[in-house]
């Protein structure tokens, strides 16, 4: 069961979306004996607290600047969350939930929890489908509604699943759920402080699905958005493929 907290938007705090249970090792580019992650996973980092501090490089001794969850996370009680793409000693080099999308720092083994996700998305914007793949076998593939009005993600950027929402009215313009992408956040106005994000959602209007759309991210039907919530569990840290 969900148990989810209603602000302007509510964050999911309950056993869906989580990372893996059981990490598997992250190749470490300084160790030859480190165990290689297969093609069909990727690795994600959870902040263990509230900030964390982010480096430029593995070996710099001094922090370049922090992130918070408030500046990370579009509503309260969510975990800061990081696609890894790299480790090397103490440091894992991650994708950062923050914009610009694609945008890499480093960070501490010791700030983090790292699990496997074995889960992945592709987004045709041209095409309007969405699939997700589990260890590399299609589980979902359906068609979306695209933005045209700037809040739909950019082809060839890098995005991955920083957190689960739940907007204040399912039967508003987002529907039942929103899954925020990494990255950046837009004028969307309906989740905390007035702040958007850039992600796949609901929708009120399910006959736009397959069509392109003035307002929103990627919609989903709404019963497809429940399934990839309750029923796939869809973790966050998946990644997330933009294409044209």
């Amino acid at each position: 069961m969900i148990v989810c907290l209603v602000l302007a938007a509510a964050s999911c705090t309950g056993q869906r979306p989580k990372l893996a249970s059981e990490a598997e090792p992250i190749a470490d580019e300084t160790s030859t004996t480190a165990a290689v992650v297969a093609p069909s996973t990727t690795q994600a980092a959870e902040a263990t607290g509230d900030e964390i501090d982010v480096y430029d490089a593995a070996a710099s001794a001094a922090p370049t600047r922090s992130i918070t969850a408030d500046e990370a996370t579009a509503a309260p009680d969510i975990p800061i969350t990081f696609l890894v793409k790299g480790r090397s000693g103490d440091r894992l080099e991650v994708y950062l939930p923050v914009a610009p999308p694609g945008s890499t720092g480093w960070i501490r083994v010791a700030d983090v929890s790292v699990s496997t996700v074995d889960t992945r998305v592709e987004i045709s914007l041209s095409g309007h489908w969405l699939r997700v793949y589990q260890l590399g076998e299609v589980i979902l593939d359906e068609p979306v509604a695209v933005g045209t009005g700037g809040d739909a993600p950019d082809a060839g950027a890098t995005y991955y699943l920083k957190e689960l929402l739940q907007p204040p009215d399912p039967s508003g313009p987002y529907g039942t759920y929103a899954y925020g992408l990494s990255g950046s956040t837009t004028s969307l106005t309906s989740f905390r402080s007035g702040e958007g994000i850039v992600g796949i959602h609901g929708t009120d209007d399910e006959s736009s699905i397959g069509e392109d759309v003035d307002t929103g991210s990627i919609a989903l039907a709404d019963d497809v958005l429940d399934r990839l919530v309750n029923d796939i569990g869809l973790p966050l840290g998946t990644p997330v493929d933009i294409r044209r």
